[in-house]
């Protein structure tokens, strides 16, 4: 890729991490705009977006562990099933038609902008239901082969279910950014062995998300979070809706 186009990549992804940063989500924004802007294929950019969330994840988890927000013994459950999950989401996209896995993005896409929309529903207070091993195993498991399988964190996966399950915000979202990291790692591990990881827009998203996300946290004490969280679940609406739009247009013409 040339040097101007590798620019704009990591304008892009700023943005993306700016989003992050402030409400949690935008990360699913990262491979369309790669797709779209940059004609990226498809599987290059999950598996480059996958080498960013590493370095987000590290980040993430090492903010909220100083917290004292991550509730380990789930977390290492989690792990347990999320990382397999994830280096198997990475053989999937390896031999998955790019209009497939397109259309799997735009789906959740639309998910995540719906749910933004949503008044949160998570428990008022700190208790944690009830939750075993194979809950918590088979959570594990969709959050790292749907993260894999569509370039997005844990957090976009891992949250709202957390949520519907009455998990308290603080405890879907500390969870949702632990898990990030072996999903990350698990995934890129698996895309490299597949072929499918692009090193120079990997490097590109990985600095440009970093920064933008440290941007976001601080944006977030300074612009009215549910305004921007309204804002993002509209843009996310708008992506999903035009990707959808394409897909089914190229299916008429073609």
């Amino acid at each position: 890729m040339t040097g101007l186009e590798l620019a704009g990549i990591g304008a892009i992804a700023a943005i993306v991490g700016v989003l992050i940063g402030c409400v949690g989500i935008g990360g699913v924004l990262l491979v369309p705009s790669l797709s779209y802007l940059f004609d990226v294929p498809v599987q290059m950019g999950i598996a480059s977006a996958m080498v960013a969330y590493i370095f987000t994840g590290i980040v993430g988890t090492t903010i909220y562990a100083r917290h004292g927000s991550i509730k380990w013994k789930m977390a290492l459950i989690l792990f347990v099933s999320a990382g397999p999950a994830a280096f198997g989401g990475a053989l999937a996209v390896s031999v998955t038609p790019g209009k497939w896995l397109e259309f799997l993005i735009a789906c959740l896409i639309v998910f995540a902008g719906v749910h933004a929309l949503k008044k949160g529903s998570a428990s008022d207070d700190d208790t944690i239901p009830q939750t075993g091993a194979p809950k918590l195993l088979a959570m594990g498991a969709a959050t790292g082969i749907g993260s894999a399988m569509t370039g997005t964190g844990g957090p976009l996966v891992l949250v709202p279910m957390s949520i519907w399950l009455g998990f308290p915000a603080l405890t879907a979202v500390g969870l949702s950014q632990a898990v990030q990291l072996p999903i990350a790692l698990s995934a890129t591990a698996g895309n490299i062995l597949y072929g499918t990881l692009n090193w120079q827009i990997a490097a590109t998203l990985s600095v440009a998300t970093i920064a933008g996300s440290a941007l976001g946290a601080r944006l977030a004490h300074a612009v009215p979070r549910e305004r921007m969280r309204r804002f993002l679940a509209w843009v996310l609406l708008g992506v999903g809706g035009f990707v959808v739009t394409r897909l089914a247009w190229s299916q008429i013409v073609g």
